[in-house]
């Protein structure tokens, strides 16, 4: 069966986002029941707009990138754009909803995104950082 999606490991990971403009990614796990019933949702947007990548993280597997993200429940639908993280929210999403998470993220001003991004991180020098190498 082909699927729309692609798995995103830590070894795909940059590779991927980096790469696409526009990256939709749902965080589960085998064993949620809730993430289960989000996937056929996840995929039949996938083929609807097939100009986008969407993605799935399997928190079982790629703990990392759970961690890296900070995922503290699934399933976590997250919306990269031009590699800033535009959009996260736990639980399933019905049909409708994920459409209009796609609609918004889509309308996005990146330049807008791009500056208050810059702005928080000037903010955030003033105080220690989580998560510093």
């Amino acid at each position: 069966m082909s699927s729309s999606t692609v798995e995103l490991t830590k070894d795909n990971f940059d590779e991927i986002v980096s790469g696409a403009g526009f990256v939709l990614i749902d965080f589960w796990a085998e064993w949620c029941g809730p993430c289960r019933s989000f996937a056929p949702v996840f995929e039949r947007a996938a083929q609807r707009h097939d100009d986008l990548v969407f993605a799935k993280v399997d928190t079982e597997a790629q703990p990392e990138l759970a961690a890296a993200f900070e995922i503290r429940s699934i399933p976590t639908l997250m919306v990269v754009r031009d590699n800033i993280a535009v959009f996260a929210q736990p639980g399933a999403l019905p049909e409708p909803a994920l459409e209009d998470v796609i609609r918004q993220a889509r309308s996005l001003d990146m330049d807008e995104v791009r500056a208050s991004v810059a702005e928080q991180q000037a903010k955030a020098q003033g105080g220690p950082q989580a998560g510093d190498e």
